[in-house]
């Protein structure tokens, strides 16, 4: 077997450690040679790619990032406004790939799904995003670093608002769904969670934070990138012209403290995260889980069983069809456990519920 892997969309803590998984598992279990394209999708557009051999990844697992390097602009279905799949299939036969294993997000799986329909290019794809909002997947390798980061981050911004009776605004990222910041706000004690699931009302969260200013107490306040006021909209940062999801998301912290201050006496600071969500090594749940997604992923190699993404459901390895997956995006329910967790300990969730 002579297999492609790819690393697409956003960078992500555990990716060195798929592609170390796959490249030995696939390796030592059948001999394959495993080709490392570089730079996602734009790699089989401008043909870069490199051999990747046992000690070429034998040193990565804790290493964050990825070795190959990605991209979330290059789409072979819309290269600077061409269409270049045709040539992309085509290069693939000319490396003499049995089959490609794309690891990426929801854009990834996307492209990667037209890629097999269209093009008959066998895949099998690996589930990445810190988002955790990857449909029929229950836990996305990525997702624990990120949410251990906005919790220690939350943990230290605090300490500051309790110091001068302050309410405190952290902006997580998490784009259309809310995981990071609802996972993280209960890990760090957050007293007002806002996801993009559930619009808030900013009257409301003034309510909550001049009750607990009245205690002397100060209130930290987790809000998803995502999330939107009652009849708004989400607060969008820039479009970018090319990529598959143009729209960044960004600010809305920033938009809350500017809606906040009037109502309040307690001086409203804010904090965007940013990247800091994305980088670094890959906590050991991390490690472990995208290692073992690896693994299943060559098995399914070995299997021939293509179209298909590893995933993770009731706790147990499974694999599903890429057409179940492409342009979908899981969100958190309004029924999710966290949540009613959440509204039973007392954190406002922004609105009345």
């Amino acid at each position: 077997m002579r297999i492609g892997i790819l690393t697409g969309g956003g960078d992500c803590p555990g990716l060195n450690a798929v592609i170390r998984a796959v490249t030995k598992s696939l390796i030592r279990q059948c001999g394959a040679e495993v080709i490392g394209i570089e730079d996602g999708f734009l790699g089989l557009i401008e043909r870069r790619v490199r051999p990747l051999g046992w000690d070429d990844v034998s040193s990565i697992l804790a290493t964050g990032g990825t070795i190959l390097g990605t991209s979330n602009t290059a789409s072979p279905f819309a290269w600077r406004g061409t269409d270049v799949s045709a040539e992309v299939v085509a290069y693939q036969h000319a490396l003499g790939l049995d089959a490609l294993v794309v690891i990426g997000g929801d854009g990834t799986m996307t492209m990667a799904e037209r890629l097999g329909t269209a093009g008959g290019v066998p895949i099998v794809g690996v589930p990445k995003t810190i988002d955790n909002d990857i449909a029929g997947c229950e836990r996305s390798f990525g997702f624990d670093t990120a949410v251990a980061t906005v919790t220690d981050a939350l943990e230290r911004v605090q300490t500051t608002g309790q110091s001068h009776g302050r309410v405190m605004v952290v902006e997580t990222m998490g784009r259309y769904a809310g995981w990071i910041a609802l996972e993280a706000g209960l890990a760090g004690a957050a007293d007002v969670i806002l996801l993009p699931e559930i619009s808030y009302d900013v009257a409301h969260i003034a309510e909550v934070c001049r009750a607990r200013s009245a205690r002397r107490r100060a209130t930290l306040v987790c809000i998803a990138e995502g999330a939107k006021p009652v009849g708004g909209t989400m607060t969008v940062e820039r479009t970018v012209d090319g990529s598959p999801d143009p729209i960044r998301l960004g600010g809305v912290a920033h938009a809350l403290r500017a809606q906040l201050q009037p109502l309040l006496a307690s001086e409203v600071r804010a904090t965007v995260l940013g990247h800091v969500q994305r980088g670094g090594a890959p906590t050991p749940f991390d490690r472990v889980l995208a290692t073992q997604y690896g693994n299943e992923a060559a098995r399914l190699l070995r299997r021939g069983a293509f179209g298909r993404m590893v995933t993770l459901r009731g706790g147990c390895l499974s694999s599903v069809a890429l057409g179940e997956v492409a342009g979908q995006n899981r969100q958190v329910p309004a029924d999710h456990a966290l949540l009613t967790c959440a509204r039973e300990i007392g954190v406002c969730l922004g609105d009345a519920g």
